[in-house]
């Protein structure tokens, strides 16, 4: 069960958009990360090498936990908005669920549940 300091470091971090590095400090080496059905991805380093691929193609990106946080034992869930503003001008607004199991202070596994169309990339 995460304590409630290592939870809020977690989030502080996403929200200072370091992604990829919340990845590498809060996840397990075994951890899985699915996005609503797709394959999950296996271990802390595959998460790490997808966030910063996300990254690269952002201008900027804000990010914002939207209270309140549930947790029930080892399970989290964590409302997320996310405003992306890609390198070729067009923007992405997603909010999404995070469904999170930890193992101590480290995510053990972790799905997003959120709307597909939110994905696509709209112009400004």
């Amino acid at each position: 069960m995460p304590t409630t300091e290592i939870l809020e470091c977690f989030i502080a971090r996403v929200e200072e958009n370091a992604h990829a590095e919340a990845c590498a400090e809060f996840y397990a080496a075994n951890a899985t990360m699915q996005e609503n059905q797709s394959p999950p991805r296996v271990g802390r380093d595959a998460h790490v090498a997808n966030e910063q691929k996300v990254m690269s193609r952002a201008k900027s990106v804000t990010s914002k936990c939207v209270r309140p946080v549930f947790v029930n034992g080892d399970n989290v869930v964590i409302r997320w908005l996310f405003n992306f503003e890609w390198l070729d001008g067009t923007v992405t607004h997603m909010e999404e669920l995070a469904y999170q199991r930890w193992d101590g202070e480290f995510i053990a596994e972790e799905t997003f549940f959120y709307d597909p169309a939110q994905r696509i990339p709209k112009k400004v």
